[in-house]
């Protein structure tokens, strides 16, 4: 169908079809720019109910003089529904210890707000499991080696979520660990014989830092290097 220009031509361009790609894959960017950068809004934040479940966890390090007690309280969505579940509304850190008091009072705050704002916060394990002591750290009872204090909390945390469901619990399944408990009573057998000593955790005295799950039980077994704790083998 013929169209009747009734104005002036002023200008015109020839538009072939690469022209057309060209717009088009700019066009394209340009949304894909503003995807990117649109600032998401998770909600408000949840109003603090008059009352809260939760649980206490106490850790004693070599790096304080007192224990730390640390509280997590959650919260119920979905009260008597079948998606009902618990999630975390909020944590504080207790001690006798004052050393570390403004910025473990400065990180609960800060925790408790990204509980409160919902959303994802799981991520928040791997972020303080990441944070190194610069003195390089320290072992706890059991011989796992812990790389500061707010990994600790951080593993706090972890044990937490995994208690409520929001994270899933690692470790062997039932056939693996019975083939580690099976390496290692074979293991410390052979060994005790000789007189070789095991720390109070059942674990060779000589035995390595495991990269996996940061324990001193890694031994050499059959040639090769395994854990006896977790499983992990360089030899897979």
């Amino acid at each position: 169908m013929a169209t009747k220009i009734e104005n002036k031509i002023v200008g015109y361009a020839l538009v072939n079809e690469q022209d057309k790609k060209d717009a088009e894959v700019k066009a394209a960017e340009l949304e894909a720019h503003k995807a990117a950068t649109k600032v998401v809004q998770l909600g408000e934040p949840l109003s603090r109910p008059d009352k809260l479940v939760g649980n206490t966890y106490k850790i004693k390090t070599p790096v304080t003089e007192h224990a730390l007690y640390i509280t997590i309280n959650d919260v119920i969505m979905n009260e008597d529904t079948p998606q009902e579940h618990r999630r975390p509304f909020e944590i504080f850190i207790n001690s006798k210890n004052m050393e570390h008091f403004q910025w473990i009072v400065a990180l609960t705050r800060v925790m408790s707000a990204v509980f409160r704002k919902g959303g994802d916060v799981t991520f928040l394990v791997e972020e303080l499991k990441s944070v190194f002591e610069p003195s390089g750290g320290y072992f706890k009872k059991g011989g796992k080696f812990v790389p500061s204090l707010v990994a600790e909390i951080g593993e706090v945390v972890e044990q937490h979520l995994q208690e409520i469901g929001m994270l899933k619990k690692s470790g062997l399944d039932q056939h693996q660990q019975k083939l580690v408990d099976e390496k290692k009573a074979e293991y410390l057998e052979k060994h005790a014989k000789a007189g070789d000593e095991v720390t109070a955790e059942g674990f060779p005295k000589g035995a390595q830092l495991c990269a996996k799950c940061n324990t001193k039980a890694a031994i050499v077994m059959d040639g090769c290097l395994t854990c006896l704790n977790c499983g992990e083998s360089k030899c897979g």
